[in-house]
């Protein structure tokens, strides 16, 4: 009987970065019980143009409501300067590259690339930044280029977007927890900890009872 979490996330959602600590909390919640956490990528925004700057506005006044409500840091000067493409494509296909290496990579990967960009105003959508991310997250400068490149990593990428989509997926961040392919939902969209470390907590008794 198998047994496992699956975060269903993008590294370039804004909830995604509020909701890091809570869920990096129920993924040590989880391991203490030996139950493991599988990453899949949602591709939030892929195959953008440049930010016009309505469109811009927009996304600051939805960071701004994320920092209130959850206390994640965000670098508002200099966000998204003109002529960014919002495309969340390369970001999602570094964290596959990471989780290709090492599964264990792929959340220490993710959290790496959405530190990066909403902390520190670094634009991921840059190869060259991911491979900064990715030796930052213990993991070799040229591994993880040569991964990040292959035409493998791209299609398992595509696949996860596919994945998620046909499970009807379309908010992140998404928690899943799953035993035996069946899936039990423990939230889609921001939930604090509080809230989800009981309901995590109960699924991890029913799977011990069994």
């Amino acid at each position: 009987m198998s047994s496992r979490l699956v975060y269903v996330m993008d590294p370039l959602c804004s909830w995604c970065w509020g909701f890091a600590p809570a869920v990096q909390a129920l993924i040590d919640q989880a391991a203490q019980a030996g139950i493991g956490t599988h990453l899949v990528l949602g591709g939030l925004r892929t195959g953008q143009t440049a930010l016009d700057s309505g469109t811009r506005g927009r996304i600051l006044e939805h960071w701004h409501s994320v920092e209130a409500t959850t206390g994640q840091p965000f670098r508002f000067e200099g966000a998204m300067p003109p002529g960014f493409v919002y495309d969340t494509e390369p970001a999602c296909r570094a964290v596959v590259a990471a989780r290709r290496i090492d599964e264990r990579l792929a959340w220490p990967m993710a959290k790496g690339v959405a530190q990066a960009f909403y902390r520190d105003g670094l634009d991921v959508t840059r190869t060259a930044t991911l491979v900064d991310v990715a030796e930052g997250a213990g993991i070799s400068r040229i591994r993880f280029a040569e991964t990040f490149d292959l035409a493998a990593t791209a299609q398992a990428t595509q696949a996860d977007f596919s994945w998620s989509q046909s499970l009807g997926i379309s908010g992140f961040p998404t928690l899943l927890a799953e035993r035996d392919r069946q899936f039990a939902l423990l939230t889609n969209g921001y939930q604090p900890l509080e809230e989800l470390a009981p309901l995590l907590a109960r699924w991890l008794d029913r799977a011990a009872a069994l």
